[in-house]
């Protein structure tokens, strides 16, 4: 039988205002989903101050809570917590390069082949030995690896609205930034790929009842027949410490929290994301 893990999750986060805002329009992306390889059994979202909600699934399938405050409010809070448990998925055979570059697939996955502003990578790396490589779990592994060797991470070494191509010059970067390089190169040789938002346990021996810090994720899920996880940061396929929240293009389709406002000027409060295994 396949592992399961079993983990409750509190994601804190928002903004505080130099003076107050007069209104504000929201956007959280917090909330895991049930999905093939984690099932989601309680979730709960909290905005302060308190207002109504309207949740809905946007376009990729993450799950999205808006929200408006016509009050003025100096401070803006939201807390995510949930209850998941996942498990890792099979790696399953992959299609052939010829199945993988078809009309049919390449029309059916154009937004994960095509370049965005934050994965536009240019003509940063010989793609030749990569593409001859046997199969696509080969070609991606290597590929991932490469990145991984080649762009550090270095927490705070960029800002949230660098490019891949930027942390690629700096040669260091943050999860997102790697994710997004990875995704680059990956469309630039016709392999479909998306952005993963989530989070991921760290803890790999910790006790059930622990409660540990955990972060914000990003990793790449790349089309070889099904979705396939893997994380170029950690150097790992996606196993059940990596817990999905949402997919896309890239950062910008799944940010944890966006919006517009009016009034002074905002800087972002500290995330807080706590973990604990449930079993």
């Amino acid at each position: 039988m396949t592992p399961r893990l079993g983990l409750s999750i509190r994601h804190h986060t928002g903004f505080t205002y130099d003076g107050v805002a007069k209104a504000s329009y929201n956007e959280a992306r917090m909330t895991p989903r049930s999905l093939g390889t984690q099932q989601v059994q309680a979730s709960k979202l909290t905005v302060r101050p308190a207002v109504p909600t309207w949740t809905y699934t946007d376009y990729f399938g993450t799950i999205v809570s808006a929200f408006d405050i016509q009050e003025t409010h100096p401070q803006l809070e939201v807390e995510a917590v949930s209850q998941v448990e996942s498990w890792a998925a099979t790696l399953e055979a992959p299609l052939g390069w010829s199945e993988l570059r078809s009309p049919h697939l390449v029309d059916r996955f154009s937004e994960f082949l095509l370049p965005t502003t934050r994965t536009a990578m240019g003509e940063v790396a010989d793609l030749t030995a990569w593409r001859n490589l046997p199969d696509v779990h080969q070609c991606v592994e290597a590929v991932a690896g490469f990145v991984r060797s080649e762009v550090s991470y270095v927490p705070g070494a960029t800002t949230v609205s660098a490019t891949g191509r930027e942390a690629w010059d700096r040669r260091k970067g943050v999860c997102q930034d790697i994710t997004h390089v990875t995704i680059g190169l990956l469309r630039e040789m016709g392999i479909p790929a998306r952005y993963v938002s989530g989070y991921l346990f760290p803890a790999i021996d910790s006790e059930a009842g622990d409660v540990v810090e955990g972060q914000s994720h990003a990793w790449v899920e790349y089309y070889s027949g099904s979705w396939t996880g893997i994380d170029p940061t950690n150097g790992v396929r996606e196993t059940e410490r990596h817990i999905i929240v949402g997919h896309g293009r890239d950062y910008d389709d799944v940010a944890p929290l966006k919006g517009i406002y009016q009034g002074a000027a905002s800087t972002q409060l500290g995330v807080v994301v706590e973990m604990r295994r449930t079993h």
